[in-house]
């Protein structure tokens, strides 16, 4: 009898753990390994302190959200391998200043475009149209799918995609091909509910931040030697973007050129609305050239190139070491920039060659170094960047700061009212993205400026 017992318990044992095996779910989207391989169709949570691996193009779908916790590393293998968070679905990757959320590269000696970057898409407005329809585009990069995880845009500004803070994205932009690229960070279509806030992307390939149409509203990001342009706005975006720092590595720029600022209403500079208007406040550009000594690659172009029919403003910014600083490209960008849908005001511009610039505006009427000189605007030309009064923002690693001085033109002079008021960004004193007086340090801890 003892014996029976004693079979029948050893039989119930190997059942249990046959049906605990059993019970453990293979849906990549809930699954707790460390590798991003499979679609996220279920809400999945990524672990704090953990370091996965990203080998493919991810795409988290049907309404899933992906939790990324803080200090979590995600490594992608070398390839066309991305994040991408779908329509209707969403990232809640919340970081914190002393445990970031990174994603880099997983090769020992990493390099810029060595994978695909983070991709949003969302459903706030754009005017973009795909297989006609109006108001849906396809991003670009080559990751759409044949039953449309690629696509973004929609009515609703106010769409929500989640929260990405205290992140750092590392060696990203991969080159699908001439055109379209995959950028570190790339938003297409996302709403203003959405929060975006201390981003820093690093050596990307491509852009550093693109945004295609939507209302998102960014604030305190950093694009740190990223190949092409910094900030790269298309298709209808009319959101924010306040406390910004861009940094160029003078050695490398893309073919195409390299900028601080792009921005174009889309590729052809129509009259399709909604028209792209975002409102750029405190940001610090610094461009390639720290003196008149200094050789920097001669594919990089422009602090801001302004084209195609865009009505991007720029405020209380600094931008310096270009070879040419503001370019305002085309009639339509100059009409809006007459009518006062583009404002440019409260600026520094220090150590170009050519501070203004336009072409094709023959006919508007503009007289732009005369009308950026408005005193109202209190814009400034200095013919040497050491006039902008900033600590150290051609120091490498651990020396670079931003910093205006106390004795900084920067340090005051701000302007207020206008689209800064209308768009509801903080109305501040100083110029440039920091503060002065050495308190304000929302750009340290969290980064890495020392690759």
């Amino acid at each position: 009898m003892k014996k029976i017992v004693f079979a029948l318990s050893i039989v119930g044992i190997l059942a249990a753990g046959s049906c605990k095996k059993d019970d453990k779910t293979t849906d990549p989207g809930v699954s707790d390994d460390l590798t991003l391989n499979e679609d996220v169709t279920k809400d999945r949570t990524l672990k704090s302190g953990q370091t996965y691996s990203l080998e493919n193009i991810v795409y988290v779908k049907d309404g899933a959200t992906l939790t990324i916790e803080p200090g979590v590393t995600i490594k992608a293998t070398k390839g066309k391998h991305a994040l991408v968070i779908t329509r209707g679905s969403k990232i809640n990757a919340t970081g914190t200043a002393d445990k970031p959320i990174v994603l880099t590269s997983g090769e020992s000696s990493p390099a810029a475009g060595d994978w695909g970057g983070l991709i949003v898409l969302g459903k706030a407005g754009t005017n973009a149209s795909f297989n006609g329809q109006p108001g849906v585009g396809e991003i670009e990069g080559g990751i759409n799918t044949s039953d449309g995880l690629g696509l973004y845009g929609g009515s609703d500004d106010d769409d929500n995609s989640g929260t990405i803070k205290y992140m750092r994205i590392e060696y990203a932009g991969y080159p699908f091909q001439p055109g379209s690229e995959l950028n570190s960070l790339t938003l297409g279509g996302v709403g203003r509910k959405t929060d975006i806030s201390y981003v820093q992307t690093s050596y990307g390939f491509d852009d550093a931040f693109e945004m295609f149409g939507g209302t998102v509203k960014l604030h305190h990001i950093i694009a740190y030697k990223t190949l092409d342009d910094d900030f790269d706005t298309d298709n209808g975006y009319r959101g924010t973007v306040q406390f910004a720092i861009s940094v160029k590595d003078k050695n490398k720029a893309d073919v195409s050129g390299g900028n601080g600022f792009e921005s174009d209403n889309d590729a052809s500079g129509t009259e399709n609305m909604p028209y792209t208007a975002p409102v750029f406040a405190n940001v610090t550009v610094v461009g390639p050239k720290k003196d008149a000594s200094t050789t920097i690659d001669a594919n990089f172009k422009r602090a801001a190139h302004l084209r195609r029919n865009t009505r991007t403003s720029a405020i209380n910014s600094i931008f310096m070491g270009f070879p040419t600083g503001i370019y305002l490209d085309g009639s339509k960008s100059a009409n809006a920039f007459i009518a006062g849908d583009m404002e440019l005001r409260g600026l520094i511009i220090a150590g170009m060659a050519k501070p203004l610039d336009t072409t094709g505006t023959t006919g508007t009427g503009l007289n732009f170094a005369t009308t950026f000189a408005t005193a109202s605007w209190n814009n400034s030309i200095l013919t040497d960047n050491t006039m902008t009064g900033l600590n150290n923002p051609y120091g490498e690693g651990m020396s670079f700061d931003p910093t205006p001085s106390a004795s900084s033109p920067a340090a005051s002079g701000a302007v207020s009212g206008g689209k800064l008021a209308s768009s509801g960004l903080q109305g501040v004193s100083y110029r440039g993205a920091v503060a002065p007086g050495g308190s304000d340090t929302w750009w340290k801890n969290w980064t890495r400026f020392d690759y």
